[in-house]
Protein backbone atom coordinates (compact mmCIF):
# COMPACT_ATOMS: atom_id res chain seq x y z
CA UNK A 1 0.00 0.00 0.00
CA UNK A 2 1.36 3.44 -0.98
CA UNK A 3 2.29 5.82 1.82
CA UNK A 4 1.19 8.80 -0.32
CA UNK A 5 -1.86 10.20 1.46
CA UNK A 6 -2.42 13.34 -0.64
CA UNK A 7 -1.35 14.07 -4.20
CA UNK A 8 -1.68 16.80 -6.81
CA UNK A 9 -1.35 15.70 -10.43
CA UNK A 10 -0.89 18.12 -13.31
CA UNK A 11 -2.78 21.05 -11.75
CA UNK A 12 -3.54 24.06 -13.95
CA UNK A 13 -5.40 27.07 -12.60
CA UNK A 14 -5.90 30.65 -13.84
CA UNK A 15 -7.34 33.64 -12.02
CA UNK A 16 -9.78 35.57 -14.24
CA UNK A 17 -8.35 33.74 -17.26
CA UNK A 18 -5.39 36.10 -17.19
CA UNK A 19 -3.11 35.18 -14.28
CA UNK A 20 -1.75 31.65 -14.55
CA UNK A 21 -1.28 30.55 -10.93
CA UNK A 22 -0.58 26.84 -11.42
CA UNK A 23 1.13 25.34 -14.47
CA UNK A 24 0.99 21.54 -14.45
CA UNK A 25 1.90 21.28 -10.77
CA UNK A 26 2.71 17.86 -9.26
CA UNK A 27 3.12 17.23 -5.52
CA UNK A 28 3.11 14.11 -3.33
CA UNK A 29 2.51 14.15 0.43
CA UNK A 30 3.57 11.07 2.35
CA UNK A 31 1.70 9.92 5.42
CA UNK A 32 3.16 11.02 8.74
CA UNK A 33 5.71 13.41 7.23
CA UNK A 34 6.37 17.12 7.71
CA UNK A 35 6.52 18.83 4.32
CA UNK A 36 7.67 22.44 3.94
CA UNK A 37 6.56 24.27 0.79
CA UNK A 38 8.87 27.12 -0.20
CA UNK A 39 8.65 29.73 -2.93
CA UNK A 40 8.80 33.45 -3.59
CA UNK A 41 5.65 35.58 -3.50
CA UNK A 42 3.43 34.62 -6.41
CA UNK A 43 4.96 31.15 -6.78
CA UNK A 44 1.56 29.52 -6.20
CA UNK A 45 1.76 28.27 -2.59
CA UNK A 46 -1.60 29.60 -1.36
CA UNK A 47 -3.35 28.61 -4.59
CA UNK A 48 -1.97 25.09 -4.26
CA UNK A 49 -3.23 24.85 -0.68
CA UNK A 50 -6.72 25.95 -1.70
CA UNK A 51 -6.71 23.08 -4.19
CA UNK A 52 -5.45 20.56 -1.64
CA UNK A 53 -8.53 21.04 0.55
CA UNK A 54 -11.05 21.43 -2.27
CA UNK A 55 -11.72 25.17 -1.98
CA UNK A 56 -10.55 25.67 -5.57
CA UNK A 57 -11.10 23.24 -8.43
CA UNK A 58 -8.38 22.89 -11.06
CA UNK A 59 -9.06 23.66 -14.70
CA UNK A 60 -6.92 20.64 -15.52
CA UNK A 61 -5.44 17.92 -13.35
CA UNK A 62 -6.68 16.25 -10.19
CA UNK A 63 -6.25 15.84 -6.46
CA UNK A 64 -5.96 12.31 -5.09
CA UNK A 65 -6.57 11.26 -1.49
CA UNK A 66 -5.17 7.85 -0.59
CA UNK A 67 -4.85 7.10 -4.30
CA UNK A 68 -8.46 7.93 -5.17
CA UNK A 69 -9.50 10.94 -7.22
CA UNK A 70 -11.19 13.56 -5.03
CA UNK A 71 -14.73 14.66 -5.90
CA UNK A 72 -16.46 18.02 -5.59
CA UNK A 73 -20.01 17.06 -4.67
CA UNK A 74 -21.19 18.45 -1.33
CA UNK A 75 -20.86 15.14 0.52
CA UNK A 76 -17.46 14.46 -1.03
CA UNK A 77 -16.18 17.92 -0.05
CA UNK A 78 -17.36 17.47 3.54
CA UNK A 79 -15.52 14.16 3.79
CA UNK A 80 -12.47 15.70 2.09
CA UNK A 81 -12.28 18.54 4.62
CA UNK A 82 -12.59 16.10 7.48
CA UNK A 83 -9.41 14.48 6.20
CA UNK A 84 -7.53 17.58 5.03
CA UNK A 85 -7.67 20.72 7.19
CA UNK A 86 -6.39 24.12 6.04
CA UNK A 87 -5.31 27.00 8.29
CA UNK A 88 -5.13 30.32 6.44
CA UNK A 89 -2.24 32.74 6.81
CA UNK A 90 -4.52 35.45 8.23
CA UNK A 91 -6.73 34.07 11.03
CA UNK A 92 -9.28 36.84 10.42
CA UNK A 93 -10.05 35.08 7.12
CA UNK A 94 -10.98 31.95 9.07
CA UNK A 95 -12.59 33.04 12.34
CA UNK A 96 -16.18 34.22 12.01
CA UNK A 97 -18.21 33.24 15.11
CA UNK A 98 -18.82 35.48 18.12
CA UNK A 99 -16.75 33.47 20.60
CA UNK A 100 -13.83 31.07 20.42
CA UNK A 101 -15.95 28.13 21.57
CA UNK A 102 -18.62 28.81 18.96
CA UNK A 103 -16.03 29.06 16.22
CA UNK A 104 -14.30 25.79 17.14
CA UNK A 105 -17.61 23.95 17.46
CA UNK A 106 -18.86 24.98 14.00
CA UNK A 107 -17.01 22.26 12.08
CA UNK A 108 -17.92 19.33 14.36
CA UNK A 109 -21.54 20.46 14.45
CA UNK A 110 -21.65 20.28 10.64
CA UNK A 111 -20.64 16.63 10.92
CA UNK A 112 -23.97 15.99 12.67
CA UNK A 113 -22.20 14.79 15.82
CA UNK A 114 -24.13 14.64 19.07
CA UNK A 115 -23.75 17.49 21.53
CA UNK A 116 -21.50 15.51 23.85
CA UNK A 117 -19.03 14.63 21.09
CA UNK A 118 -18.96 18.23 19.87
CA UNK A 119 -18.15 19.40 23.41
CA UNK A 120 -15.40 16.79 23.75
CA UNK A 121 -13.80 17.88 20.49
CA UNK A 122 -13.93 21.55 21.43
CA UNK A 123 -12.44 20.78 24.85
CA UNK A 124 -9.71 18.62 23.30
CA UNK A 125 -8.80 21.30 20.74
CA UNK A 126 -8.67 24.06 23.35
CA UNK A 127 -6.32 21.95 25.49
CA UNK A 128 -4.18 20.98 22.50
CA UNK A 129 -3.63 24.64 21.62
CA UNK A 130 -3.24 25.75 25.25
CA UNK A 131 -6.11 28.25 25.05
CA UNK A 132 -8.65 26.82 27.52
CA UNK A 133 -8.97 30.24 29.15
CA UNK A 134 -10.11 31.73 25.83
CA UNK A 135 -13.17 29.46 25.49
CA UNK A 136 -15.77 32.17 26.07
CA UNK A 137 -13.75 35.15 24.80
CA UNK A 138 -15.08 37.21 21.89
CA UNK A 139 -12.99 36.50 18.82
CA UNK A 140 -12.52 40.20 18.07
CA UNK A 141 -10.82 40.72 21.45
CA UNK A 142 -8.01 38.23 20.82
CA UNK A 143 -4.42 39.10 20.01
CA UNK A 144 -3.02 38.03 16.64
CA UNK A 145 -1.22 35.05 18.18
CA UNK A 146 -4.35 33.98 20.07
CA UNK A 147 -6.36 34.20 16.85
CA UNK A 148 -3.84 31.94 15.12
CA UNK A 149 -4.18 29.34 17.88
CA UNK A 150 -7.97 29.58 17.79
CA UNK A 151 -7.98 29.12 14.01
CA UNK A 152 -5.81 26.01 14.30
CA UNK A 153 -8.01 24.69 17.12
CA UNK A 154 -11.05 25.01 14.86
CA UNK A 155 -9.36 22.90 12.20
CA UNK A 156 -8.00 20.18 14.50
CA UNK A 157 -11.47 19.80 16.04
CA UNK A 158 -12.33 18.12 12.73
CA UNK A 159 -9.51 15.64 13.47
CA UNK A 160 -7.93 15.81 10.00
CA UNK A 161 -5.28 13.32 8.95
CA UNK A 162 -3.49 16.11 7.07
CA UNK A 163 -3.07 19.61 8.51
CA UNK A 164 -2.04 22.35 6.06
CA UNK A 165 -0.77 25.68 7.39
CA UNK A 166 -0.19 28.70 5.17
CA UNK A 167 2.66 30.81 6.62
CA UNK A 168 1.80 29.93 10.26
CA UNK A 169 4.78 31.87 11.67
CA UNK A 170 3.88 35.13 9.88
CA UNK A 171 3.14 37.93 12.33
CA UNK A 172 4.35 36.01 15.39
CA UNK A 173 7.28 36.99 17.62
CA UNK A 174 10.06 34.42 18.25
CA UNK A 175 8.37 33.13 21.41
CA UNK A 176 5.08 32.77 19.56
CA UNK A 177 6.79 30.84 16.75
CA UNK A 178 8.48 28.50 19.24
CA UNK A 179 5.19 27.90 21.04
CA UNK A 180 3.35 27.20 17.79
CA UNK A 181 6.03 24.77 16.60
CA UNK A 182 5.73 22.94 19.91
CA UNK A 183 2.01 22.47 19.31
CA UNK A 184 2.66 21.22 15.77
CA UNK A 185 5.18 18.69 17.09
CA UNK A 186 2.48 17.36 19.41
CA UNK A 187 0.06 17.05 16.48
CA UNK A 188 2.74 15.27 14.46
CA UNK A 189 3.52 12.89 17.32
CA UNK A 190 -0.20 12.08 17.45
CA UNK A 191 -0.03 10.95 13.82
CA UNK A 192 -1.02 14.05 11.86
CA UNK A 193 0.67 14.70 8.52
CA UNK A 194 1.79 18.35 8.34
CA UNK A 195 2.27 20.67 5.37
CA UNK A 196 3.59 24.18 5.95
CA UNK A 197 4.17 27.05 3.54
CA UNK A 198 6.87 29.41 4.72
CA UNK A 199 9.27 32.07 3.45
CA UNK A 200 11.68 31.18 6.27
CA UNK A 201 14.23 28.81 4.73
CA UNK A 202 15.97 28.30 8.08
CA UNK A 203 12.68 27.31 9.71
CA UNK A 204 11.95 24.86 6.90
CA UNK A 205 15.44 23.37 7.22
CA UNK A 206 15.10 22.77 10.97
CA UNK A 207 11.45 21.65 10.93
CA UNK A 208 10.71 19.61 7.83
CA UNK A 209 11.31 16.02 6.75
CA UNK A 210 10.86 16.98 3.11
CA UNK A 211 10.83 20.20 1.09
CA UNK A 212 9.08 21.23 -2.12
CA UNK A 213 10.18 24.39 -3.93
CA UNK A 214 7.59 26.18 -6.07
CA UNK A 215 8.43 28.53 -8.91
CA UNK A 216 5.97 30.08 -11.37
CA UNK A 217 3.18 27.68 -10.48
CA UNK A 218 5.17 24.46 -10.63
CA UNK A 219 7.11 22.31 -8.18
CA UNK A 220 10.70 22.72 -9.31
CA UNK A 221 11.98 20.06 -6.94
CA UNK A 222 10.69 17.93 -4.07
CA UNK A 223 12.83 15.74 -1.85
CA UNK A 224 14.78 15.53 1.38
CA UNK A 225 15.77 18.74 3.16
CA UNK A 226 19.45 18.38 2.30
CA UNK A 227 18.83 17.31 -1.29
CA UNK A 228 16.65 20.33 -2.04
CA UNK A 229 18.03 23.13 0.12
CA UNK A 230 21.68 22.43 -0.74
CA UNK A 231 20.90 22.79 -4.47
CA UNK A 232 22.45 26.22 -5.04
CA UNK A 233 21.21 26.62 -8.61
CA UNK A 234 17.65 25.78 -7.58
CA UNK A 235 17.70 28.18 -4.64
CA UNK A 236 19.13 31.01 -6.73
CA UNK A 237 16.68 30.61 -9.62
CA UNK A 238 13.76 30.33 -7.17
CA UNK A 239 14.71 33.61 -5.42
CA UNK A 240 15.57 31.76 -2.21
CA UNK A 241 18.78 31.51 -0.22
CA UNK A 242 20.47 28.48 1.28
CA UNK A 243 19.88 27.84 5.00
CA UNK A 244 22.39 29.72 7.16
CA UNK A 245 23.43 26.50 8.95
CA UNK A 246 24.31 24.94 5.58
CA UNK A 247 26.39 27.98 4.59
CA UNK A 248 28.26 28.05 7.93
CA UNK A 249 28.91 24.30 7.84
CA UNK A 250 30.18 24.50 4.25
CA UNK A 251 32.56 27.34 5.17
CA UNK A 252 33.88 25.43 8.20
CA UNK A 253 34.35 22.26 6.12
CA UNK A 254 36.28 24.18 3.44
CA UNK A 255 38.58 25.61 6.13
CA UNK A 256 39.18 22.16 7.62
CA UNK A 257 37.39 22.85 10.90
CA UNK A 258 34.75 20.18 10.27
CA UNK A 259 35.05 16.76 8.61
CA UNK A 260 34.00 16.58 4.97
CA UNK A 261 31.55 13.74 5.52
CA UNK A 262 28.20 13.01 7.07
CA UNK A 263 24.92 14.89 6.96
CA UNK A 264 24.79 18.65 7.19
CA UNK A 265 23.29 20.12 10.37
CA UNK A 266 19.67 21.21 9.90
CA UNK A 267 19.30 23.50 12.91
CA UNK A 268 21.24 25.99 15.01
CA UNK A 269 21.37 23.44 17.84
CA UNK A 270 22.70 20.70 15.54
CA UNK A 271 25.40 23.03 14.20
CA UNK A 272 26.52 23.99 17.71
CA UNK A 273 26.62 20.32 18.71
CA UNK A 274 28.73 19.54 15.65
CA UNK A 275 31.13 22.35 16.54
CA UNK A 276 31.42 21.09 20.13
CA UNK A 277 32.30 17.62 18.90
CA UNK A 278 34.77 18.95 16.33
CA UNK A 279 36.61 21.24 18.79
CA UNK A 280 38.63 18.52 20.61
CA UNK A 281 39.79 17.12 17.27
CA UNK A 282 40.90 20.57 16.15
CA UNK A 283 42.86 21.09 19.39
CA UNK A 284 44.51 17.69 19.03
CA UNK A 285 45.41 18.39 15.39
CA UNK A 286 46.86 21.84 16.13
CA UNK A 287 48.57 20.78 19.34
Amino acid sequence: MSDVILEARGLFYNYDREVCALRGLDLSVRRGRKLAVLGANGAGKSTLFLHLNGTLRPEQGEIRIRGKRAGYQRRELLEWRQQVGLVFQNPDDQLFAATVEQDISFGPMNLSLDEGEVYRRVDESLRAMGIEELRGRPVHSLSFGQKKRAAIAGVIAMRPEVLILDEPSAGLDPQGVESLLGVLEERHAAGTTLIMATHDVDLACAWADEVAVLRMGRVEKQGSVEEVLSDRHLMRTSDLRAPLVFEIAARLISQGHLPDRGALPHSREALLDLLDRAAPRAVERNG
